[in-house]
């Protein structure tokens, strides 16, 4: 339980690695504790799903055209076929606007592909203030390893 305390450990492991693979205990409550405590130490942070991710690069700092839902009956001499597509913002831009360092904790990272892993990796690798924590599934207790150490298994 120290580690829930302090988060120092857990801290330390992060800034040295830049993107962690996480194990959390299906009862949930300890990947929170563990972002009050970096928002404490002078993160910012922004919690997401890493369903529908598609490109991270893009999806996180670049403006980007989505495509939404077809809800059912709609003029196809309107949009065609493909639909409209809409501009949004890039989800961390908001984030960087001081020299604080920004924590991604992206939910349900099993979903993820080895490749948009990799691309998580060197994003960490490229942006110096970026962190990475990717849940990876469940565990009976809290536990985590560097990205690049899961990848290489």
């Amino acid at each position: 339980m120290p580690l829930l305390l302090s988060g120092r450990v857990f801290r330390r492991d992060l800034d040295a690695c830049g993107c962690l693979a996480m194990h959390v205990p299906l009862e949930g409550g300890s990947e929170t504790r563990l972002l009050r405590r970096l928002r404490a130490a002078g993160y910012r942070t922004q919690l997401s799903s890493a369903r529908g991710l598609g490109d991270p690069e893009v999806f996180l700092f670049e403006l980007h055209g989505i495509r939404p839902p077809h809800l059912g009956h709609q003029s196809v001499g309107r949009n065609g076929a493909v639909g409209e597509v809409q501009q949004v913002m890039p989800q961390l831009a908001e984030l960087f606007v001081d020299n604080a360092p920004v924590v991604l904790w992206l939910l349900e990272g099993q979903v993820l592909s080895r490749s948009e892993l990799l691309a998580l990796c060197d994003l960490c690798k490229r942006e110096s203030r970026l962190r990475v924590v990717v849940e990876m599934g469940g565990a009976r207790s809290l536990n985590w390893q560097p990205m690049s150490t899961l990848l290489a298994d």
